[in-house]
């Protein structure tokens, strides 16, 4: 009786991996193709703390995909500028925003289903093009970054009038987690750690119907607020957005909006208004998960 060997991806999850091959070989192309368009016309831009852009700036921009050597798999990359483009160039950009929504719907629909194959995916997606994968091997990288992979390009809907770019420093972000779902978290560590093991206990400590905050560092981030150059029809009069990649707003006569000049380094002290997490023990509870409890005195 022939044997499946452990190692090989089932008949399903093979054809998924085929499609996933397919679809980056598109996001690609699509990518090329606007950035090839975006070096021959080469309209206004402007990019962050450059006063003379490389030629290549974009490209190399939209195609940084790739985990760096001892990068945190949190921590993405950033390419914070404006494009005045024209509509060829918008729906070039629009087509690759298409293709990175249909790779990342696809790289979800892996995940839940065959996550093994995700990984081995993540490892075997360079080699599908040569010039990237030697890329990859001179400088040290390592595998495809997912969330540099799908993120979307903005696109202004409108034309700019000006653009605001400012610092946002939230501090940190809080998840409610129930006791039970704190202890299956904790069950998917090293149980055999003690500090695991002395988790568990305190966890089993309290009532199981008390509400712990997670809590999660966030590094500073770039937003942008553009200024339509009309009202839109539902009224609004600006937009406000993360300004992690390029942002392509409508060419007025090959003229960008007015752009402001932010700092160099974002703020030691938070943007933001202290609210919730006032309201949590000062010492963490769950050092390895970062939760924290609620005062309730």
């Amino acid at each position: 009786m022939a044997t499946t060997m452990p190692d090989q991806p089932s008949p399903s999850a093979y054809h998924l991996l085929l499609q996933l091959e397919q679809q980056f070989d598109y996001l690609v192309d699509t990518i090329e193709t606007a950035v090839s368009l975006f070096e021959r016309q080469q309209p206004a831009s402007w990019v962050f703390h450059q006063a003379t852009p490389s030629r290549h700036w974009l490209r190399e921009a939209l195609f940084d995909m790739w985990h760096e050597q001892d990068q945190d798999g949190r921590e993405t990359r950033n390419y914070i500028a404006i494009v005045a483009a024209n509509d060829e160039l918008l729906t070039a950009v629009d087509t690759v925003n298409q293709a990175k929504k249909s790779f990342a719907e696809l790289l979800q629909h892996i995940k839940e289903a065959f996550p093994q194959t995700l990984s081995n995916a993540k490892s075997r997606l360079p080699q599908r093009h040569p010039y990237v994968d030697e890329a990859l091997r001179r400088n040290g990288l390592a595998r495809l970054h997912l969330k540099q992979s799908w993120r979307q390009l903005p696109i202004a809907q409108a034309p700019v009038s000006r653009v605001r770019f400012a610092w946002y420093s939230s501090g940190r972000s809080i998840k409610r987690l129930t006791v039970q779902e704190a202890e299956q978290k904790l069950l998917k560590l090293d149980t055999d750690a003690p500090h695991i093991r002395i988790q568990l206990r305190k966890l089993a400590g309290i009532p199981s119907s008390e509400v712990l905050a997670q809590v999660q560092t966030q590094a500073p981030l770039m937003r942008a607020n553009l200024f339509f150059t009309e009202p839109l029809d539902d009224g609004h009069t600006r937009r406000a957005l993360n300004a992690a990649m390029p942002i392509f707003v409508p060419d007025n006569n090959q003229r960008l909006p007015h752009i402001n000049l932010p700092a160099l380094q974002p703020p030691t002290t938070r943007t933001r208004a202290r609210r919730r997490d006032e309201k949590l023990e000062p010492d963490v509870f769950l050092p390895s998960l970062r939760v924290y409890r609620y005062r309730y005195r």
